[in-house]
Parts: structure tokens; C-alpha cells; sequence
């Protein structure tokens, strides 16, 4: 028997409630934005039941949707306000860019994955997502013809932060990423004021390697391993 869609709203409100506000994350925009998006719809369908678990789950490709909580805390480090250009690096499912669609006026988003780039285009034309662009791209080269970003997540770990990614933050722009190599990385916050740019810590975290020119080669991809689900 499927869930009805009034017990998706009970799971999404217990998310937020139990993994998100319970632990610090006080932006009440990326609270309603997380109670507002689907996110059952986002992972394969044998997962729905476990879709609002405080837990990373794996979506094909060797990649996974992220923990609600880290999902959160990415979003509200990048403090939109609602008028942000906002590039992501690596889709994925599509869960975080549509989360990140409820909070800036337009998401360009960038997926390596033809398979997963094509699922979460067509998840975001279904639930009306249209402030949302996607590209199947290496994402360590960003969007370049579209910049400057207000904001850029990066959304796989990557040795450090690509420059090219840098240069298309706008002045004052936020960069959050995951830094470091496999088993565990560091969450990073990143402000671009003129010509320098100051990075903060945010959390450990761990997540899938950011493959292409300016991250980790197919070669790296061995010694990563197991962790691929563990984002």
C-alpha cells in the first residue's frame, strides 16, 4: 500500500522538527522550503519509505541523495534571500537543487551523470520547478557563459576548491563544498570579496568524489569505495 500524500506532509514535518531544527539550523526560509519539497520524490521508488530517514540513501550511478540535515545546513550557509543566481555542482537526484529553487530566483545546475541529469529534469518539469536549468557537464568547469553566481554550492568532495568556480562567484558571493579526501571532509564556507577570497569550517562531512578537470580523476575514484554511500 502507498503512503498517502498527507503522510508524506507528516514525514516531511518530522523531519524538519526532529533532524533539522532540533540541531541548530534556525533559518525559518530552508525550514519551509524543506517541509515543502517532495523529497520522496527524488530517490528510486523502493526507497520512498525511507526517503525522510536521517540518513544519505543511493539514487544509481555510485552517487546518493544527501542527509536532510546536511542538505539543510549547505542551504542555509549560503543565506539566500531570494533574488540569488545560484549554480550547483553535481545534481544528483535533483532533491537540493529544488530545495535551493524555493530560496533563489533562478538554479543552474551542472550533473556528469546523463541518466541522473535526465531523471531529475524531468522530476523538476513535473512538480513545476522552472527557475531551474540543467546541464550534463564536467561541473569543476562550472557555467561559465552564466556567471557570476551569488551563490554556488558544490555538492561532491573535492580536493580543493576548483578555481574556475572561484572566478564565477560574484563579489560578496558564498561557496559551500565539502573538502578532502575519502573517509572524511571538511565543510567549507567560502566569501569572495574582490580579488581575495576567506574560508570558514563548518562540519565534517563525508560524500562522493567531485570528478573532472579541476577535481579528482576516474583514476581516484578506487580508493573511495564503500564511502560512496555514506554521503
Amino acid at each position: 500500500m502507498r503512503s498517502s500524500p498527507d503522510r508524506y506532509q507528516q514525514l516531511r514535518e518530522q523531519m524538519v522538527e526532529s533532524q533539522i531544527a532540533r540541531r541548530g539550523i534556525v533559518d525559518l526560509r530552508v525550514l519551509q522550503a524543506m517541509r515543502e519539497v517532495p523529497r520522496h520524490r527524488f530517490v528510486p521508488q523502493h526507497l520512498h519509505a525511507s526517503a525522510y530517514a536521517d540518513s544519505a540513501l543511493p539514487i544509481g550511478e555510485g552517487q546518493t541523495i544527501s542527509q536532510p540535515y546536511i542538505v539543510a545546513l549547505m542551504t542555509a550557509a549560503l543565506d539566500l534571500g531570494g533574488e540569488e543566481q545560484v549554480l550547483e555542482i553535481g545534481t544528483g537526484s535533483g532533491y537540493q537543487a529544488a530545495v535551493l529553487s524555493k530560496l533563489a530566483k533562478t538554479v543552474y545546475t551542472i550533473e556528469r551523470h546523463t541518466v541522473l541529469a535526465q531523471q531529475a529534469g524531468a522530476i523538476f518539469e513535473e512538480l513545476g520547478y522552472s527557475n531551474v536549468h540543467v546541464r550534463v557537464a564536467d561541473g569543476t568547469s562550472g557555467w561559465p557563459e552564466s556567471a557570476p553566481f551569488q551563490a554556488i554550492m558544490i555538492t561532491a568532495a573535492a580536493p580543493e576548491v576548483p578555481r574556475p568556480l572561484i572566478d564565477q562567484l560574484a563579489d560578496g558571493g558564498l561557496l559551500v563544498a565539502p573538502v578532502g579526501p575519502a573517509g572524511l571532509q571538511k565543510l567549507v564556507l567560502v566569501r569572495k570579496e574582490g580579488d581575495r577570497s576567506t574560508t570558514s569550517q563548518l562540519a565534517p562531512v563525508v560524500f562522493v568524489p567531485l570528478i573532472g578537470e579541476h577535481g579528482w580523476s576516474d583514476e581516484d575514484q578506487g580508493g573511495w569505495g564503500w564511502r560512496f554511500w555514506r554521503r
